[in-house]
């Protein structure tokens, strides 16, 4: 299926490994330019060569998303190559595991302004250009967990659930702009952080990795964790023309794990 993204530019946050960089990739096979930021440079020019190794158009940018002056910066280079952004990919690192409960609130302000105020300015920042051409797509990385939190990520689930409200009240704004605004919401995707998260719980409890990659899976009903390719598919077509009609959505990309309907 063509999914009409040839000459589009899309602008990936968190774009040199994971989920970001399963994205990456699947618009850059179609057609897409993408436009890496992340923090590690060594890590950035190793997923841009990747992309262009496959075909695709990259260019990466070293910026820490948590300091909008590395992030203006980073956009005035990316548009001074490839010219506005039609599409963005908000995706910003996850806390350290724990509960809610006795977490200071020093913690939390942090977290919020690693996690979210990032999301916030980066797509203020896009938005005049999206409006004046009259098409976006501002795609947002969430997690399984707004709906069903996960006891081991407490201040995960609590900050991505924000992201999920502002999401759904952007997408009523600028729909008459013709832009879409949707959030995805990865399952178990196998991931560096997945594989980090399953080597804590084993440790806690005093098990191999593989069997708490085990106890997973078994919660999963297709029985596997997820691919970032998987993930990235899902991604490109709502950034596509094809998804025109699809706004202020939740995308479940989680194998069926939300047993919720």
């Amino acid at each position: 299926m063509d999914l009409q993204l040839s000459g589009k530019v899309a602008l990936i946050a968190g774009g040199s490994k994971g989920l970001g960089f399963g994205v990456a990739q699947a618009l850059a096979r179609e057609g897409t330019a993408v436009v890496l930021l992340a923090r590690d440079a060594g890590a950035l020019d190793a997923a841009v060569e990747k992309i262009r190794r496959q075909g695709g158009t990259a260019a990466g940018f070293a910026a820490d998303l948590s300091r909008h002056a590395d992030v203006e910066a980073a956009l005035a280079k990316a548009c001074l190559q490839f010219g506005d952004i039609d599409i963005l990919l908000n995706n910003s690192g996850g806390p350290p595991p724990s509960g809610v409960a006795g977490v200071d609130a020093a913690i939390w302000e942090a977290q919020f302004r690693n996690m979210i105020l990032p999301v916030f300015g980066l797509t203020e920042l896009l938005l005049p250009a999206m409006r004046r051409k009259k098409w976006g797509r501002i795609l947002n990385i969430a997690s399984s967990s707004v709906i069903e939190p996960i006891a081991a990520i407490g201040i995960s689930n609590t900050l991505r659930s924000a992201v999920v409200g502002w999401a759904k009240t952007l997408a009523g704004e600028v729909a008459k702009d013709g832009i879409t605004v949707n959030t995805l919401l990865p399952g178990r995707i196998a991931t560096d952080r997945t594989v980090a998260l399953d080597r804590r719980e084993a440790a806690r409890q005093s098990v191999s990795i593989e069997a708490i990659a085990a106890q997973g899976t078994a919660e999963i009903p297709l029985g596997r964790y997820g691919t970032v390719e998987e993930f990235g598919a899902v991604a490109a077509f709502l950034a596509s023309p094809l998804a025109s009609y699809v706004t202020g959505s939740l995308m479940r990309v989680d194998g069926g794990l939300i047993r919720s309907v």
